[in-house]
């Protein structure tokens, strides 16, 4: 099993699904899962119902707009007056016209995308990309798997449109053959109706293969998101960063912790030492602190630093072990010192203080 893992790691297989940053970054890139068939669908679909429910609106306008036209317009006086006035006339006509249409239209598209995506704006495929002129490249494209499959949904598409056409002009052969007994208006009745009809028939249709679509653009994207176990080790290393860099930046902070440690020893009122293993620096001000408190400490070569750095200051170093391993064991830099130290502590610092004032 792990001659395995290991074989999987050395050739870079991509057999991991894709971590979340991965995914975000993908994301970031516009590399989403999003099928245009289902918003053309979806756009044909409401389109068509939409010109079902406003049948009646779309029939009163077009009829008043045909009647005005021949009824009051052959015998109007051309001028540009005349002509600038019925073009804006005309052309709010239309606009009317087309509206619904063209309002659902657009909120579908949104919709359906949103859907699919969410909110996202991507600037990625504006950037120019140089490998797009390579004809080599481009001629590898047209005869990809890809294009296979495109060319493939085309053709399926096409045939199933043209069978749904033909049997529903089939089913209606016997009506389309009687057309010429009917009068103007019943044959445009019949002629929306059989159009109307079978575009609700076909937008079902492509709304079917548009789900099969997104089901396989989806199956596509995840495959191509797929990442090698070396994939998911280096991204690891990224988001936690190099070791030897972590490593160096840990010593360069404890080297520059260390000197400032090392800057307080002149401070201090006295250091208690093991006498070689331990040492601790001590300071008390008695307005400002409520307990002496701990600012610097060591072990082995430090205590002998902070021990030379006491020496070349006057510091007063004295030699208590059991006290300096119990202020270097439980109380770190900065600390107060422990309550039950406290009467060990003061009997030290006293004796420093009666010290001093001997020395002065």
């Amino acid at each position: 099993m792990k001659l395995q893992l290991d074989l999987q790691l050395f050739s870079g297989e991509k057999t991991e699904k894709a971590t979340p940053k991965k995914r975000n970054d993908a994301r970031k890139k516009g590399q989403v899962v999003k099928s245009t068939e289902i918003s053309g669908a979806s756009i044909l679909l409401f389109t068509f119902l939409i010109l079902m429910t406003f049948s009646d609106f779309y029939k009163v306008r077009i009829v008043r707009l045909f009647t005005d036209i021949f009824m009051n317009r052959l015998s109007m006086e051309v001028n540009s007056e005349n002509v600038m006035a019925l073009m804006m006339r005309y052309g709010i006509e239309v606009m009317l016209l087309l509206a619904p249409v063209l309002i659902v239209a657009y909120l579908v598209a949104l919709l359906v995308n949103y859907m699919q995506v969410g909110f996202l704006l991507v600037g990625e495929g504006l950037k120019p990309k140089l490998e797009k002129l390579d004809p080599i490249k481009g001629f590898k494209n047209i005869f990809s798997l890809n294009s296979l499959v495109e060319f493939s949904k085309t053709v399926f598409k096409m045939t199933i449109i043209g069978y749904m056409v033909y049997s529903t002009l089939i089913s209606y052969k016997a009506d389309i053959a009687g057309l010429s007994h009917f009068s103007l208006d019943a044959i445009l009745h019949f002629a929306a109706s059989i159009t109307l009809n079978l575009g609700v028939k076909i937008s079902v249709a492509l709304m079917v293969l548009a789900i099969f679509d997104y089901i396989y653009k989806k199956y596509d994207n995840e495959k191509k998101l797929r990442m090698s176990k070396q994939d998911i080790k280096d991204e690891y290393k990224k988001m936690e960063g190099d070791p030897l860099i972590k490593g160096k930046i840990r010593e360069r902070q404890r080297r520059m912790a260390m000197q400032r440690m090392m800057q307080e020893v002149p401070n201090a009122d006295v250091i208690i030492t093991n006498p070689t293993h331990f040492a601790v620096a001590l300071k008390y001000e008695g307005s400002e602190m409520e307990a002496p408190q701990i600012i610097a400490k060591g072990q082995d070569y430090v205590a002998l630093r902070i021990k030379e750095i006491a020496k070349e200051h006057g510091v007063i170093t004295m030699e208590n072990k059991p006290l300096a391993r119990a202020l270097f064991q439980r109380a770190e830099i900065g600390d107060a010192i422990p309550a039950d130290l406290f009467q060990a502590v003061a009997e030290v610092l006293a004796y420093v203080y009666k010290l001093k004032g001997r020395t002065k």
